[in-house]
């Protein structure tokens, strides 16, 4: 097959649709799938790119010198690395591009973002993909795409291979979890987390985290914490939420929304819900002691253990 060049001046002009960063690992085959099925249901095109990074060569002398230049030879690695897409993607229907590019994986990514509804990569790869418990990747893009990001976990299963399953929708079954804190990003959370589920005929589930006993009790030490106060306190929560954000249930009138408060660490109760949610929905910041940070923790930190899609939101100003 013929490949193209991708540079950020080609790319400008196109509707990329739901792009896909593929290093050729279990964690991509499951992001390929995963972004397959999600550009077939919006209707859109599938862009499936591998990135390779040339380092500076440094030969201290004539004999170790390669007997091929470099940058071709990692244009041919990455060039197979594609054929296996290509390969895996024989069936696919709908509108594909396939290309190669030469640059840091992220960077690519992050700039063909741009003319793209949404990023699916994996979790973990190799080569440039790969990090630590998160590969790096998965932990630089969601703070640098200008559109939302999801991450896929790997998986051992081949059952969805099957010809006539393999870029099958995805069967209701959980709910599409949308995490929020009450910033100013959670509308941004709501509204994508909100077109998901109403797509996928799957209910949508907000769900806001209380600090703990323990953490109100530090900064308010005359506080009494008894039952039924924190019964109250989630009870008003759940009142603001519900006025906060009426917009939602007016927008979506078909829509089965609920409200979860929760108290408890919000990494924890996040995570948890992974395990069951067809999505998950956070956004890149919130009202973490940190807020300049470009990854808030809590996101980093359920991306790093999530057992499910993690869709990160950036802000709709993104830096």
């Amino acid at each position: 097959m013929m490949y193209e060049d991708v540079t950020a001046a080609d790319m400008r002009t196109r509707d990329l649709g739901v792009l896909v960063g593929f290093d050729g690992s279990d964690h991509a085959r499951s992001a390929l799938q995963f972004g397959a099925s999600e550009a077939l249901r919006r209707k859109t095109t599938l862009t499936v790119v591998t990135a390779y990074a040339v380092p500076v060569p440094i030969y201290p002398n004539m004999a170790s010198l390669p007997s091929e230049p470099e940058d071709r030879a990692r244009r041919k690695n990455a060039e197979a690395t594609l054929d296996v897409a290509e390969k895996y993607l024989d069936d696919y229907t709908g509108d594909l591009i396939l290309a190669v590019a030469e640059g840091n994986p992220t960077g690519t990514l992050a700039d063909l973002s741009e003319q793209a509804q949404l990023v699916v990569v994996g979790a973990r790869g190799r080569g440039g993909f790969i990090g630590q418990l998160l590969g790096s990747v998965a932990a630089a893009l969601p703070a640098h795409a200008h559109c939302p990001t999801i991450v896929l976990p790997g998986t051992d299963s081949t059952e969805a291979d099957a010809k006539n399953e393999k870029f099958a929708e995805q069967k209701p079954g959980g709910p599409i979890v949308a995490a929020i804190d009450g910033s100013a990003q959670s509308a941004e959370v709501l509204t994508q987390a909100a077109q998901v589920a109403e797509k996928t005929s799957a209910p949508l589930s907000i769900l806001m985290i209380m600090p703990l006993a323990e953490e109100w009790l530090y900064w308010y030490p005359d506080v009494q914490l008894q039952n039924e106060s924190s019964l109250r306190r989630r009870s008003d929560l759940e009142k603001t939420i519900r006025a906060d954000h009426s917009w939602l249930f007016e927008d979506h009138p078909n829509l089965e929304i609920s409200i979860d408060v929760e108290s408890g660490q919000a990494i924890d109760a996040i995570t948890d819900r992974t395990t069951t949610a067809q999505l998950t929905v956070v956004g890149s910041r919130g009202r973490g002691a940190v807020r300049s940070a470009l990854l808030g923790s809590v996101s980093r930190g359920v991306l790093n253990r999530a057992q499910g899609p993690v869709m990160i939101v950036p802000p709709r100003s993104q830096p």
